[in-house]
């Protein structure tokens, strides 16, 4: 009876005769109590299509408002299969009438098509028209009972539909998430509570810029600084709807200004955009700093910290709220090109470095004109993947996977508070990590108590269903990623994909509000405390201040310096003297500047090694041939009183997507090598490069090495100094340098059980993890340890002296290892637990205190929890991890 009705009241409504505008009688009609509900009447207007008329919670057709929501019709064909395989008619009542058409959506069957269509006005045919004159009826009837009367049928047989569907509150002036003074956690809510479904998907997706707002790019990731954004493009890119983030923009003020200002005023609750660009180790064309392993390698948090602030202030002076970075996976295997990335292998490390760039780059405050979010990545294990290459599965255990791999990210989100997280490609014992709600939800949120919101790394979402097989459809891809703790797709899918996927997927209840509505208060808790809704444009003349400013530039030159790393000085050949007269400096990496990945070698000073000596010592002649025929570099070599060998890496064999099946010196460079050591002049070898390399050879019969890896602008001065003595190599290797490529994984705190040995080798590492030579030397002396008592779970106190025994200033890194002797589980044979940077000058001895919590030597026990358990510890102190001043202690925390 009620489906009856409901069809001939859609039929009554759909003859109104020529010319009348169904939408300007509805509007005037519908009482406002009755605006706040989703309306929907079907009517079986013939035996090919079924039509729905939808009151529809969007704005995505802003001229067409029933109230504040656009009225839609969706037409469905009929499976031909449910009429014997005949396919009827169409039905002459869509004649005349003027759509806007919108993709379909998608069907479980493939001949279920579907689309829908918005009238703009209602016109029939003549032969309608006369056809229909029995439901000529007044304006004023229709207004007073028709629409009223649908209205209350359908609550009637639909209450919980319409009910569900209600539509939120408008923006309001005086609107609670307007209030820069009330607590964010209500502003949240209150906003929540006035988006509608569509406003709320918008938030989720993420934006390519360059190419797509501006009328000029120089290429697909940055806009020309000179060009102009287009309004027109933003209006058919977004409507009405607002946008989550863009990225891919680099914007100069001016233009993330206009940006932003068009955003907030052309979506209807003034939701303002978030920009988001890479911030590795620099921020666009601003200082170049020196590569994540170059960093690490200055075992400097302090340092660290400022560089994360710097670059976070040139970032936030051009509009960008965002960066990607740091990259907190742990490099077992220097197969994996992105170990130039990272800050080593040890969790310990990374941490602790981690959580200093993310402190220095949120700042006191997100909503600082100097702070960003900061986004660690790739969460998680994403740096040991299966035979070194990016992307591939990680096969690990629950035990490791918290006590080594989350360990690398928990104080950057515990600690420093961290609020992005990047979601990465592979997956863990075969759950990838988008749709691994263990990983994102328990760990992430629940344990750590993130705040944030969880990006997905480009495309991850898109394994699901391609890659991964774990989803059937881009549909289920996109909702089962929300579902399961992600956030924000990156350029996943098409928009209109990503997002119809999202609406379908609420409203036929396979993705829990819940969870929709999580992700949504996630990226708006981020513009919040970014101060967005409350000073959402950026000060122009900030940047002509932050912008390559002459501090960030000395920061840059200072860390290139702690990071170099002497590897050999055999019969001390170095520090040269500066009163050498001949220098040939040979090599592909002799004269240029290696940076890197995520850094152009155009940009900043670019000083090269050849630039570096050259303005060191000018009165000397220096030489220079890249190596390529080896005949021409030796004879440029042979008149040479010392020979610098620039060797190692550059972009295209190391970085993101480019790992490698050996770790030998490139091209010819090996045979360069060895033809230089046999001109009988003294060498140099200096390292350029973005992972530990085979160089047995070069450890034997080279008598000086220095591993600069990619030391940023300023690396060919910061080398040049190291060369003759005015910086004292002090940099400490943070990834173990294999000798050959099949004794890898070659990790320094494996497990006791690993078994070093082969038939041809001992399977030793060629330089150990720590290591690090110096031009003077050190001693360590007077070791103490002194454990909290029974029962307590103080801290453990750890002293030692240290004492420069050379005749020149030196910087030491002292270093602490532990190992529990028995345990409930198997644990490392010694794992890095403390470390000090120690400046000392000539005969100088300092006492070294080292607090290690409790808590940092818990294990993830048999029984699946965390434990610090009684029992004798063993513990070192030195310069490397092969230290060897060793003590004892007992905990007994129980």
């Amino acid at each position: 009876m009620i489906t009856a009705l409901i069809r001939a009241q859609f039929r009554f409504l759909w003859g109104f005769p020529g010319g009348m505008s169904l939408l300007s009688c509805a509007s005037a009609a519908v009482p406002p109590r009755l605006r706040r509900y989703l309306l929907l009447a079907r009517a079986h207007l013939s035996k090919s299509f079924v039509f729905n008329l939808e009151l529809v919670k969007s704005e995505t057709v802003p001229t067409l408002s029933l109230s504040r929501y656009p009225l839609t019709v969706v037409v469905r064909r009929r499976n031909p299969r449910n009429q014997g395989g005949k396919v009827k008619r169409d039905s002459n009542r869509n004649r005349g009438a003027n759509y806007v058409r919108t993709p379909a959506s998608e069907s479980g069957n493939q001949n279920d098509r579907s689309f829908s269509f918005t009238p703009l006005r209602i016109q029939e045919s003549g032969h309608e028209q006369r056809a229909d004159r029995r439901f000529r009826f007044s304006i004023c009837f229709a207004r007073i009972f028709a629409i009223p009367f649908i209205a209350g049928l359908v609550s009637l047989a639909y209450p919980n539909q319409v009910l569900a569907q209600a539509a939120s509150p408008s923006a309001h002036p005086n609107a609670l998430y307007k209030d820069a003074k009330a607590p964010i956690e209500r502003r949240i809510d209150d906003l929540l509570g006035r988006m509608t479904l569509e406003e709320k998907v918008r938030q989720l997706d993420l934006y390519s810029g360059a190419t797509a707002l501006v009328d000029k790019h120089i290429d697909e990731t940055h806009a020309d600084p000179n060009a102009n954004f287009l309004p027109d493009r933003a209006q058919a890119l977004w409507g009405d709807l607002g946008v989550g983030a863009v990225h891919d923009l680099n914007p100069t003020p001016e233009q993330a200004n206009a940006i932003q200002d068009w955003v907030i005023k052309h979506n209807r609750l003034g939701i303002p955009a978030l920009f988001i660009e890479e911030g590795l180790h620099g921020f666009d064309t601003g200082t170049v700093f020196p590569a994540p392993v170059n960093l690490a390698s200055t075992w400097n948090p302090a340092n660290l910290e400022s560089i994360g602030a710097a670059i976070a202030s040139e970032a936030r002076s051009t509009g960008v709220d965002m960066i990607l970075a740091p990259v907190l996976d742990l490099a077992r295997d220097p197969r994996w090109g992105r170990v130039e990335e990272d800050y080593g292998e040890d969790p310990y490390l990374t941490g602790r470095m981690g959580e200093a760039f993310v402190r220095g780059a949120q700042g006191k405050s997100l909503s600082s004109n100097q702070s960003v979010v900061s986004e660690p990545k790739h969460f998680a294990a994403h740096g040991s993947p299966e035979g070194g290459t990016n992307t591939s599965p990680v096969h690990i255990g629950e035990r490791e996977l918290r006590s080594v791999m989350l360990r690398s990210f928990e104080p950057a989100i515990r600690d420093g508070k961290a609020m992005g997280v990047m979601a990465a490609y592979h997956e863990i014992d075969g759950i990838p990590i988008t749709a691994d709600p263990f990983l994102l939800k328990k760990i992430l949120r629940q344990e750590w108590g993130f705040k944030g919101f969880v990006l997905s790394d480009l495309g991850a979402i898109q394994r699901l269903y391609t890659v991964h097989d774990v989803a059937s459809t881009p549909k289920q891809a996109a909702c089962l990623a929300i579902q399961s703790g992600v956030d924000m797709q990156f350029y996943d899918f098409d928009h209109e994909v990503f997002q119809r996927a999202l609406i379908e997927c609420v409203r036929e209840g396979s993705l829990p509000q819940s969870d929709l509505d999580r992700a949504v208060k996630s990226v708006l808790r981020v513009k919040f405390a970014l101060g967005l809704f409350d000073h959402s444009t950026t000060d122009p003349d900030l940047k002509a201040k932050a912008f390559r400013s002459q501090g960030h530039l000395d920061l840059s030159l200072e860390a290139a310096r702690q990071s170099i790393t002497l590897l050999k000085n055999e019969g001390r050949l170095l520090p040269l003297s500066k009163s050498v007269r001949r220098i040939a400096v040979i090599g592909p990496n002799g004269d240029v500047a290696r940076y890197g990945d995520y850094e152009k070698e155009s940009n900043g000073e670019h000083i090269s090694i050849l630039q570096g000596i050259r303005k060191l010592v000018p009165e000397a002649t220096v030489d220079f041939d890249p190596g390529n025929d080896i005949e021409s570099a030796t004879a440029t070599a042979k008149n040479a009183d010392v020979i610098i060998l620039g060797l190692g890496e550059w972009q295209g064999i190391s970085g993101e997507g480019f790992d490698r099946s050996d770790l030998d010196l490139p091209g010819n460079q090996e045979q360069l090598m060895e033809t230089m050591v046999g001109t009988g002049k003294p060498v140099v070898l200096v390292l350029e490069n973005g992972r530990p390399l085979t160089i047995g050879w070069a450890k034997e019969h080279v008598p000086a090495i220095l591993e600069a890896w990619y030391p940023g602008e300023f690396g060919g001065q910061a080398i040049a100094e190291t060369l003759f003595g005015d910086n004292n190599p002090s940099g400490r290797l943070t990834i173990s340098f294999p000798r050959s490529v099949g004794q890898l994984p070659d990790f320094y705190n494996s497990d006791r059980s690993r078994v070093h040995k082969y038939v041809d080798g001992d399977g030793l590492p060629l330089f150990p993890f720590g290591f690090g030579l110096s031009y003077t030397s050190f001693r360590y002396d007077h070791l103490a340890v002194h454990a909290p008592p029974h029962g307590s779970d103080g801290e453990i106190l750890v002293s030692v002296d240290v004492t420069n025994v050379g005749d020149r200033e030196g910087d030491e890194v002292a270093q602490v290892y532990v190992r529990q002797d028995f345990g409930s589980v198997e644990t490392p044979d010694r794992s890095l637990e403390g470390f000090s940077r120690v400046a000392l000058k000539p005969q100088e001895t300092k006492n070294v205190v080292f607090h290690i919590p409790q808590k940092q030597l818990a294990v993830w026990d048999a029984e699946g929890k965390w434990s610090v358990e009684a029992g004798d510890y063993v513990l070192w102190v030195g310069g490397s991890s092969q230290a060897s001043l060793t003590t004892k202690f007992v905990l007994d925390p129980r």
